[in-house]
């Protein structure tokens, strides 16, 4: 079973936009926050945007200005829209949602990743 489905990953030239979308299973209850991250190949996960339920977002400095991360009221979706994409941009994205079980224990969820490409 898939916990998370990412789509619109792909081949872009620089200064254009991709719009990331992912939609988390029904059976996730409680999810209080929804983020994209990215893998540069090599390295390790890093946060490219967040969304909590409360509304509060925060951003990497890398995408400020440019990423804009949005979640629809109600829906277990998010969304990342890039603009200005830029060659550093190219990496695997990935959802991520995490779900509260009790006062203490949280559950992560991800998605299998998406591929994002910036090139000329």
């Amino acid at each position: 079973q898939v916990d998370l489905v990412e789509s619109g990953g792909g081949l872009v030239q620089p200064g254009g936009s991709l719009r990331l979308s992912c939609v988390a299973s029904e059976a996730i209850r409680n999810i209080y926050t929804m983020a994209w991250y990215r893998r540069v190949s090599g390295n390790g996960r890093e946060l490219v945007a967040q969304i909590d339920t409360d509304g509060q977002i925060t951003y990497d400095d890398s995408v400020k200005g440019r990423f804009t991360i949005s979640r629809e009221t109600g829906k277990n979706m998010v969304d990342l829209q890039m603009n200005g994409l830029k060659p550093e941009d190219t990496a695997v994205y990935y959802c991520y949602a995490g779900a509260r079980v009790s006062a203490m224990r949280i559950d992560n969820h991800w998605g299998q990743g998406t591929q994002v490409t910036v090139s000329s």
